[in-house]
C-alpha cells in the first residue's frame, strides 16, 4: 500500500487514559518501546471525568480502614460475582499506587496534618476516597501526563531521541487486532485527520480503550467510548465476560436537554448532599434492601449524625451502592413523585454553607451555573439516572491482565472484567486502572521477555483485508446515513436493554440488533478519508453493535436481578445464579453466550465475612462446606 505507514514496537498501548498511560510507564520502565495510540487528543481522557476521587485504603481519615475491609466492600458493592483475585489484588495494592502517584507530583487535598485526604462515597465503610477537589481524574491524567514527558526527558538526555522508547500517536484509531497464527503481530488503524493509514508491528498489544456508553441515549461517557477494545478482543479471538452488567449512575444532570446525562459527582452525596423528590421527602430510606438493611441508618437523624459521629452511627442511605439508589430514583419517578424534567432532586444547598461547597464542589458549581443556569449553594439539582460504566469486558488473566485465548493480547481499566463483579464501586475505577494498568505493563513485558526470540509478522494480505472493510462505508449503495443508524442504536438500547429490562423487550432489542446491523453493512459515507466526521461514525457502528449484541444476549440469558442488571420478570438475585459467569464470543456476525463456572473464593477470604452475610448470597451447598468456624 503505498499510503501506509508503519512502525515497529514492542508494545502497543491502544488509549491513553489512566489504564493506559500508567500500562504505558510500566512497559517503558521494564524497557520496551511502547506507543501509545490516542484516539483524541492527548489528554482529554475519559478518566479526566472521574470526579470524586481515587478508592484505596490508607486509613488517613479513620484508621479502622484496611485492605481487608475495602476487599469486603468491593464483593459486597458486586454482589459476590466479582473475580475475588482481582478484588483482592485491587484492594492490596491500591495505596501503593496512590502514594506513587504523589512521588510523581499529584497535588492531593490534605488532612489537617498534612496527609492526603480521603471523603466518603457510597459503598465504603470508611473514608477512602483520595481526591483533588471534585476535580480528581483531571490530576491523575496531568500527572500521569508529566510522568509520561519526563521518561521521554531521560530518553532524550540517554539516546538523543525523546521518543526512543515512548512514543504518543495522538488522535489515531485502530480498527483491527493483526495476528499470526494464534499470536498477536501487531495493530492496524488511520489517522483521524487525514484519513492515512497505519500499522504497527508490535507482539504485544494492551487494550485500554474504556467503555461502551455511547451505544446508549442517554449517557455520561464522551464520543470515544464505542467499545473499540471489547470489539477489538472478540475479533481477535478472545471473549467478554458479564457483559449484562450495565452501571447507570444515580445522577445525571436532567435539564437541559443539551446536557442531559452529565455526570454529577457522587461526592456530593458523600459530602452531605441529600435526595430528594418532589414532596420534598428523602425518600432513599424506603428503598434500603434488606441485604443492607443493618448497615445503612434507619432514620434521618441517625444518617445526619453519621458525618460527625461514623463510630457510632450508621450512614445515610444515600450512600448506598450506585445500583441501589439508581433504581430508586427509577421508582419515584415512575411513582409521579420525580422532579418536573424527570429526575428528583439532589440537596447540597440546605446542608452545608456556601463557601464549602464552593471549596469543596468546584467544578460542579461551576457545572450547573454555566450549563443549566443553577446556584448549587442556593437551590436543589435536578439528577437522574445515567449510563456510566459497564462492568463487564474482556476476559483477562488477573495477575498479569492478559487476554483470555489471545497470546500477546491485554487489557486493563474500563475495558477489562471481572474486578467489580455485578457492579463498581464509586471511587474504585481510578484504583482500577492504576492497580491493573500497571500489571498489564508488567505482564505485557513479562510476555516478551518469555518469548522464544521470533516476533510474530503481520501478513500483506492481512493489512489488505483491513484497509478494505475500513474504506467499505464509500462504496456503500446510499441508502444509510451512519447518525441514523446511530441514533436507532442508542434509542434501542436505552429503552430495550436499559435500566429495567423485560425478556420481551430484549428480544424486541435482538431483533432490532440484526436490523441495524443490516442497515449498518449499506451506510454510506462521502466525501474523502481526510477528516471525515461520519466516516469515523461508520466504522465505530460495526463495534457498537457487536458489543450491543453481547449485552442483550447476555442480559436476556442472566434471569436474575443483581447489581446492574435489573430484570423486571425475574426480581430476586439467585445464589445458583451468582456462581455463574456469561462469556460472549464473536461466532461469524453473529455472537454466542455461554455458561462459565464463577471461580470460588479461599476460605481466608471467604472468613473475613459473617456467615450470615454469606448466606445472603451463596447457596446451602456451598454454605455446608466451609469449614467449622469459618464466616
Amino acid at each position: 500500500m503505498t499510503d501506509l505507514e508503519r512502525h515497529s514496537y514492542d508494545v502497543v498501548v491502544i488509549g491513553a487514559g489512566g489504564a493506559g498511560l500508567r500500562a504505558a510507564i510500566e512497559a517503558r520502565e521494564q524497557g520496551k518501546r511502547t506507543a501509545i495510540i490516542c484516539k483524541s487528543l492527548f489528554g482529554k481522557a475519559h478518566t479526566v471525568m472521574a470526579e470524586g476521587g481515587i478508592a484505596a485504603s490508607m486509613g488517613n481519615v479513620n484508621s479502622k480502614d484496611s485492605w481487608q475491609v475495602h476487599f469486603r466492600d468491593t464483593m459486597r458493592g458486586g454482589k459476590f460475582l466479582n473475580l475475588w483475585r482481582m478484588a483482592e489484588l485491587h484492594a492490596k495494592e491500591a495505596p501503593q499506587r496512590v502514594w506513587e502517584l504523589e512521588t510523581w507530583g499529584a497535588l492531593f487535598d490534605r488532612t489537617p496534618d498534612g496527609r492526603i485526604s480521603q471523603r466518603n462515597f457510597g459503598g465504603h465503610e470508611y473514608p477512602r476516597l483520595a481526591h483533588v477537589g471534585d476535580r480528581t481524574g483531571l490530576e491523575l491524567i496531568r500527572t500521569l501526563q508529566q510522568k509520561i514527558v519526563s521518561l521521554q526527558q531521560e530518553d532524550e538526555r540517554e539516546f538523543g531521541d525523546p521518543e526512543a522508547r515512548l512514543r504518543v500517536f495522538a488522535e489515531c484509531t485502530i480498527t483491527e487486532i493483526l495476528k499470526e497464527d494464534e499470536r498477536v503481530a501487531g495493530a492496524f488503524g488511520y489517522w483521524r485527520e487525514s484519513g492515512r493509514f497505519i500499522a504497527f508491528d508490535a507482539p504485544a498489544v494492551i487494550l485500554a480503550t474504556g467503555g461502551i456508553g455511547k451505544s446508549f441515549k442517554v449517557t455520561s461517557n464522551s464520543w470515544e467510548y464505542t467499545g473499540d477494545g471489547h470489539a477489538l478482543a472478540l475479533k481477535a479471538g478472545g471473549s467478554l465476560v458479564n457483559m449484562e452488567f450495565i452501571q447507570f449512575h444515580p445522577t445525571g444532570m436532567v435539564w437541559p436537554p443539551s446536557v442531559k446525562g452529565i455526570l454529577v459527582t457522587e461526592s456530593v452525596r458523600g459530602d452531605g448532599g441529600v435526595l430528594k423528590n418532589a414532596g420534598g421527602q428523602r425518600f432513599m430510606f424506603d428503598y434500603v434492601p434488606d441485604v443492607f438493611r443493618d448497615k445503612y441508618a434507619h432514620d434521618e437523624a441517625e444518617g445526619d449524625r453519621w458525618y460527625t459521629d461514623p463510630d457510632n452511627n450508621r450512614r445515610p442511605p444515600e450512600l448506598l451502592p450506585r445500583d441501589e439508589v439508581a433504581r430508586a430514583i427509577n421508582s419515584e419517578v415512575k411513582a409521579g413523585r420525580g422532579s418536573p424534567h424527570g429526575g428528583v432532586f439532589l440537596d447540597v444547598a440546605s446542608r452545608l454553607p456556601a463557601e464549602t461547597i464552593r471549596k469543596k464542589l468546584p467544578s460542579m458549581y461551576h457545572q450547573f451555573k454555566e450549563l443549566a443556569g443553577v446556584d448549587i449553594t442556593a437551590e436543589a439539582m435536578e439528577v437522574g439516572p445515567t449510563c456510566h460504566y459497564v462492568m463487564g469486558g474482556v476476559e483477562v488473566e488477573p495477575d498479569t491482565g492478559a487476554a483470555v485465548g489471545v497470546q500477546g493480547l491485554f487489557a486493563a481499566g474500563e475495558v477489562a472484567g471481572g474486578m467489580h463483579g455485578s457492579n463498581r464501586l464509586g471511587g474504585n475505577s481510578l484504583s482500577d486502572l492504576l492497580v491493573f494498568g500497571r500489571r498489564a505493563g508488567l505482564g505485557a513485558s513479562q510476555y516478551l521477555d518469555g518469548l522464544d526470540g521470533t516476533r510474530p509478522a503481520i501478513a500483506g494480505a492481512d493489512i489488505d483485508q483491513a484497509a478494505a472493510a475500513a474504506v467499505a462505508p464509500f462504496n456503500g449503495d446510499g441508502s444509510e446515513n451512519p447518525y441514523t443508524v446511530h441514533t436507532e442504536l442508542q434509542m434501542t438500547m436505552n429503552d430495550l436493554v436499559g435500566i429495567i429490562r423485560r425478556s420481551e423487550e430484549m428480544q424486541d432489542a435482538l431483533e432490532k440488533l440484526e436490523e441495524l446491523k443490516r442497515r449498518a453493512a449499506a451506510v454510506t459515507v462521502e466525501g474523502h478519508r481526510q477528516f471525515n466526521p461520519g466516516w469515523h461514525l461508520a466504522l465505530d457502528l460495526d463495534n457498537m453493535l457487536l458489543v450491543s449484541q453481547c449485552v442483550a444476549r447476555a442480559a436476556l440469558m442472566r434471569e436474575e436481578s443483581r447489581g446492574g442488571h435489573t430484570r423486571e420478570d425475574y426480581p430476586l438475585m439467585s445464589a445458583e445464579w451468582r456462581q455463574v459467569n456469561l462469556i460472549c464470543r464473536a461466532d461469524g456476525d453473529d455472537v454466542s453466550v455461554t455458561r462459565q463456572p464463577l471461580p470460588s473464593m479461599p476460605d481466608e477470604l471467604l472468613q473475613l465475612f459473617e456467615r450470615e452475610e454469606l448466606n445472603k448470597y451463596m447457596t446451602d451447598d456451598e454454605l455446608t462446606v466451609l469449614p467449622e468456624g469459618d464466616a
